[in-house]
């Protein structure tokens, strides 16, 4: 099998190259003879910024910055369509994907009769989950630099930030399918999500909202995603955007402990 081929010879310790890497090179294989199923990951988000973007934006005008700054409401949509990719591009395979990986395509049996072990298993999804999510926010970076939705060449921090954002969701999405016992509980990481890419600063700025409701905003890790994009996307760096990197470090750190742990209980038992 392509699977146990690819992964065959990554003894810890061993030569090659290390267990998680096999992992993700394994699923770089498979996505290889599947191109469109990743490339339509990069449509969504596309859409929503050329529909509401550029229909809405001819009816809301501009979008005033808390630094006091206007900007065309299609430069106040894109960083946030951005970190939604990086976000949904991260949590897809950290959740359905290697939910069908472990019940239905049996990939971690081949694993384990590899050198690989269990936190190899985790760790190398992790990677790809973020490896995915990133590849869709640097594509989208791409996209806002080419229609000049960019006003800062503190843009180019938006990679590695969307690489962080990726991360964060990653781990923390893995974490939570060890917990899933069918295709049913997804719905409560649908009933999360829809909500965040609703009210998370997304579509417009946090002042809108009551304060009671703003702090509970805040706390979000899609708000925290948004904030930090749009903020280097614009220009409005400051030391303030170290919460939402701290945020996100913790988040991955976090995530990736319980899913270690966890998916090593899911696939030795």
């Amino acid at each position: 099998m392509a699977s146990s081929t690819v992964l065959r010879g990554s003894a810890p310790g061993g030569g090659g190259a290390p267990g998680p890497y096999r992992l993700l090179e394994r699923h770089v294989r498979v996505y290889r003879r599947a191109p469109a199923a990743f490339a339509s990951g990069f449509l969504e988000p596309l859409f929503y910024l050329l529909s509401i973007g550029v229909g809405v934006a001819a009816l809301v005008g501009e979008i005033t910055l808390d630094d006091g700054r206007t900007i065309s409401y299609t430069a106040f949509l894109a960083p946030a369509m951005l970190a939604t990719q990086a976000m949904n591009g991260a949590l897809f395979d950290a959740t359905y994907g290697f939910f069908f990986r472990l019940k239905y395509e049996k990939l971690y049996d081949a694993v384990l009769a590899t050198p690989l072990r269990p936190v190899d298993a985790a760790v190398g999804e992790v990677l790809w989950a973020t490896t995915r999510g990133a590849a869709y926010g640097a594509a989208f970076v791409v996209i806002m630099v080419a229609l000049g939705l960019t006003s800062s060449w503190w843009t180019l921090l938006a990679l590695p930030a969307a690489l962080l954002v990726a991360f964060g969701f990653a781990a923390a999405g893995l974490a939570l399918t060890t917990w899933m016992r069918s295709w049913q509980d997804f719905e409560f990481i649908q009933v999360a999500i829809m909500p965040m890419f609703l009210f998370s600063a997304t579509f417009y700025p946090l002042s809108v909202y009551p304060e009671s409701l703003q702090v509970v905003v805040q706390v979000t890790p899609l708000y925290q995603a948004v904030d930090l994009v749009r903020s280097l996307t614009t220009g409005d760096v400051g030391p303030e955007l170290l919460l939402p990197v701290a945020y996100f470090a913790v988040m991955g750190a976090l995530g990736l402990h319980v899913a270690a742990r966890r998916v090593g209980l899911l696939i030795l038992r």
